[in-house]
């Protein structure tokens, strides 16, 4: 039995972006990164959907946009598995794990009350320890935090 790509549960996307294998307890804190509560095109958000790779997963589709590969990299931090698709007339066009940068900035709120950071109006800036399990610490203070558990700004 196929399904036609127009009739799935969930709409097909005939143009943009969806982000896969997101696991759940990390789907919202990546709406929150990617800015899409604020948007005016349609989104689709999935949650504790089976998956073979991760047990449960979340799945967020956003039609008509294409995010900037910074943006999307930004999702590396708490889902260091997430898979990107980039949707044109209904088909993947392209497919890409995210991919977490070596040093960020301005994303992550450094945990340690005294650091400079949360002290004087600066970006804060971690570096990459460990990309899975995540593990980043502060440039700063070098205080570290596990990405699951980095309180996003």
């Amino acid at each position: 039995m196929t399904t036609d790509k127009k009739e799935l549960a969930v709409a097909a996307l005939r143009n943009g972006t969806v982000i896969d294998r997101i696991p759940s307890p990390a789907l919202f804190k990546a709406v929150e990164l990617l800015g899409i509560a604020g948007m005016d095109t349609n989104v689709t958000i999935g949650n504790n959907l089976d998956s073979k790779k991760i047990g449960k997963k979340g799945i967020i589709k956003v039609a008509d946009v294409e995010f900037p590969e910074a943006v999307l990299n930004r999702i590396a931090l708490i889902a260091p598995e997430a898979v990107v698709n980039t949707i044109r007339d209904f088909n993947v066009t392209a497919k890409r794990p995210v991919e977490l940068p070596d040093c960020i900035v301005g994303i992550v709120r450094c945990g340690n009350p005294k650091c400079i950071s949360n002290n004087e109006p600066m970006l804060t800036k971690f570096h990459v320890v460990n990309r899975n399990p995540v593990l980043i610490r502060c440039h700063y203070c070098n205080h570290t935090v596990e990405g699951d558990k980095a309180q996003i700004l």
